[in-house]
C-alpha cells in the first residue's frame, strides 16, 4: 500500500464511519469553543454561559439519541475507540446527566456569572474525557480519558478560591490523583510490554496465548502486578477501598454541585470503563469490524494463533481463545469482588455520626460503588460460561447507573438548595424542616429511601436487579454482605428525614420554606417523581438497558 492508498483510506475512514460516530462528542467540543468564545464578547455578567451550555449539552444529547446504533461493534480511529450500543446507552446517560446537572446549578446560583464560562468549560472537558471512557478501546484512550476526566475535576473541587476548605481539598485530590495516574501508568506500560499491543481485542489474543503456553508461568508475577496496577487509577475513580481517602474530604471542600458532578457522572464512567478492561482482556471477540491487528491475527493464521510471536500455534482458536482466559478472569473477578465487599461495609460504617451532610454522602458514594461492583464481577465470571447471562448482568449495571443518576443527583441538589435557604450543610441545622416546608421533605425521604432501596422506588428495583445477577454467577456471599449493608444504610438515610420531621426546631436557627411550587421545589419534586415511576415502571429503562448490552461479548 502507497502512501497515497493511505490517506486515503484514512480519510475514507475518518468521514464515512469515524467522525459520524464521534458526532456527540464532537457536539461538546464545538460547545466548549463557543463558551469560550461568548466570553470573549460578553460582559461577564450576562447568561450566555448556561445558555450556551444547555443548548450545547441539548445538541450532544439529541444527537446522541438519534445516533443509529450499530448492527456489529465497529472499531473507529483506527481502533483506539470502539461504536457499539453501550457506549451509546453511556454516552447518552452521561449528556442526560449534564443537562439535568446545568439545570440545577442554574437554580442554585453556582457557578455565579463572572465564573461559569470557566465553571460550564471545565464540566463540559471533563465529560468528554468520560465519554472517552466508555468508548475506550486502547489502553492509550483508557489512560488518556481518565486524565481529561480527572485535571478538570481537580479545579472543580477548588472553584471556591477563596475558601481555605475548597482549596486544601484540591490539593489533596490532585496529590491522590496524581499518585494514582502514575500507578496505573506503570502497570499499563508493564501490561503493553508484555503483551506487544495496547488495543484490547489484541492483548486478549495475546494474553490467552500467553496463559496457555508453559511460557505463561514466567509472567504470572508480571501480569498480576500489572493488573493491580491498572486497578488503582480506575478504584480511585469509583472510590474504591482503600483508594478512596481523597472522596469525604473532596466533597465536603468543594460546592455541593460539584460533588453532584463527581458522585455520579464519575461513577459512571470509570464503571463503564471498569466493563471495558476487564471483559475486553477476559473475552476474545469473534466478531469485530476493525482495522486493527488483532482479528487481523486471527484471519492470518485461520484462528488457532500460529505465526504469532512468542505464542505456541495451537493455542488459539475459534472457540477455545475465550476458554483459556479463565484464570484470567478468576484474578479480576475475585479481586473486584473482595473491593466491592470492603468499599460497600466501610462506606456504609463511615457514615455513621457523619454531619456535614457532604461527607455523608461522600460515604454513601462510597458504598454505593461497592454495590455497583459486585455484578462487575459477576458478569466477569459469566462472561466465560454464559456470554447472554453476562450481558443480562452488564445491563442490569446499567439499569443501576441510571437510576443512580436521579438518586445522587436529587440528594444533592437537596443540600444545594438548603445550604442557600440556611448558609449551612450541616444536618442538625435540619430540624423543624418538616413543619415549614412539608411536600419538600416528603420529596427528600423519597431520595433517601431510594437510596437505601426500599420497596415501591427506583432504588429497590435496581438493587434487586444487581444482586440477582450477583447470585446468578454463584457469588451468594457477595449478595449477603450487599444486603447486610443495605440494611445498615437504612439508619443514616432514615436519620436525614428523623431530623427533618421528629427533630424540634432551632431557635437560633429557623428551618426555611420551600414550597414545591418554587423552582427548587419543583426540581426536587421533579425528581422524586421520576424515582417512583421508575420504581413501579422500571421495565422500559431496563429493557433499553438490555438492548445497549445487544453487542458485547460479541
Amino acid at each position: 500500500m502507497t502512501f497515497f492508498d493511505l490517506v486515503q483510506s484514512s480519510l475514507q475512514d475518518s468521514l464515512g464511519t469515524s467522525i459520524p460516530a464521534f458526532a456527540p462528542e464532537l457536539v461538546v467540543c464545538a460547545t466548549i469553543v463557543t463558551l469560550l468564545l461568548a466570553r470573549m464578547f460578553s460582559s461577564g455578567k450576562s447568561n450566555s454561559a448556561y445558555l450556551v451550555t444547555m443548548a450545547g449539552g441539548l445538541a450532544a444529547f439529541v444527537v446522541a439519541l438519534t445516533t443509529e446504533a450499530p448492527e456489529k461493534p465497529v472499531e473507529i480511529f483506527t481502533g483506539m475507540l470502539v461504536h457499539d450500543t453501550f457506549s451509546l446507552f453511556m454516552r447518552r446517560l452521561l449528556l442526560l446527566f449534564v443537562l439535568l446537572f446545568t439545570s440545577m446549578t442554574r437554580l442554585s446560583g453556582i457557578p455565579d456569572r463572572e465564573t461559569a464560562t470557566e465553571f460550564y468549560t471545565l464540566i463540559l472537558g471533563a465529560v468528554l474525557g468520560m465519554c472517552l471512557m466508555v468508548s475506550a478501546n486502547h489502553m492509550l484512550i483508557v489512560f488518556l480519558g481518565i486524565e481529561m476526566a480527572s485535571v478538570p475535576s481537580y479545579a472543580l473541587v477548588g472553584v471556591m478560591k477563596d475558601r481555605r476548605l475548597s482549596s486544601e481539598a484540591a490539593l489533596k485530590f490532585v496529590v491522590f490523583g496524581g499518585g494514582a495516574s502514575g500507578v496505573m501508568l506503570y502497570g499499563i506500560s508493564l501490561l503493553v510490554g508484555t503483551l506487544g499491543s495496547a488495543h484490547l481485542p489484541t492483548m486478549s489474543v495475546q494474553l490467552a496465548g500467553l496463559v496457555s503456553s508453559m511460557a505463561g508461568t514466567e509472567y504470572q508475577l508480571v501480569l498480576g502486578l500489572s493488573g493491580l496496577m491498572i486497578m488503582v487509577g480506575i478504584a480511585f475513580k469509583l472510590s474504591a477501598v482503600p483508594f478512596h481517602f481523597w472522596t469525604p474530604d473532596a466533597f465536603e471542600g468543594a460546592t455541593a454541585e460539584v460533588a453532584a458532578f463527581l458522585s455520579v457522572a464519575s461513577k459512571a464512567a470509570a464503571l463503564a470503563l471498569l466493563l471495558r478492561v476487564t471483559l475486553g482482556l477476559g473475552h476474545v471477540p469473534s466478531a469485530m469490524e476493525t482495522q486493527a491487528v488483532a482479528p487481523a491475527v486471527i484471519a492470518a493464521t485461520g484462528g488457532n494463533g500460529a505465526g504469532i510471536p512468542g505464542l505456541p500455534g495451537s493455542v488459539i482458536r475459534p472457540d477455545g481463545g475465550t476458554a483459556a482466559l479463565e484464570p484470567v478472569r478468576q484474578y479480576m473477578a475475585w479481586l473486584i469482588a473482595f473491593l466491592a465487599a470492603v468499599t460497600c461495609t466501610f462506606g456504609n460504617l463511615a457514615a455513621y455520626g457523619q454531619d456535614n451532610m457532604k461527607r455523608l454522602l461522600a460515604y454513601s458514594t462510597i458504598a454505593h460503588a461497592g454495590y455497583m461492583m459486585m455484578p462487575v464481577a459477576a458478569a466477569i465470571l459469566l462472561a466465560g460460561t454464559d456470554a447472554d447471562a453476562a450481558r443480562q448482568t452488564v445491563a442490569a449495571i446499567g439499569f443501576y447507573m441510571a437510576v443512580y443518576l436521579f438518586m445522587n443527583l436529587g440528594a444533592f441538589a437537596v443540600v444545594a438548595f438548603l445550604r442557600n435557604e440556611l448558609g449551612s450543610e450541616q444536618l442538625p441545622d435540619y430540624a423543624g424542616l418538616a413543619h415549614r416546608s412539608p411536600g419538600f421533605v416528603v420529596c427528600v425521604a423519597i431520595v433517601m429511601f431510594s437510596l437505601v432501596g426500599l420497596p415501591p422506588l427506583a432504588g429497590f428495583a435496581a438493587k434487586f436487579a444487581i444482586f440477582a445477577q450477583t447470585y446468578r454467577a454463584g457469588l451468594l456471599s457477595l449478595v449477603v454482605i450487599g444486603v447486610i449493608n443495605t440494611v445498615f444504610s437504612l439508619f443514616y438515610y432514615l436519620r436525614v428525614v428523623k431530623t427533618m420531621v421528629l427533630d424540634p426546631e432551632r431557635e437560633e436557627r429557623p428551618a426555611p420554606t420551600i414550597p414545591l411550587w418554587s423552582n427548587p421545589g419543583f426540581y426536587c419534586a421533579l425528581i422524586a417523581l421520576i424515582l417512583v415511576a421508575l420504581g413501579i415502571f422500571w421495565n422500559p429503562l431496563f429493557v433499553e438497558a438490555r438492548n445497549a448490552t445487544s453487542l458485547l461479548l460479541p
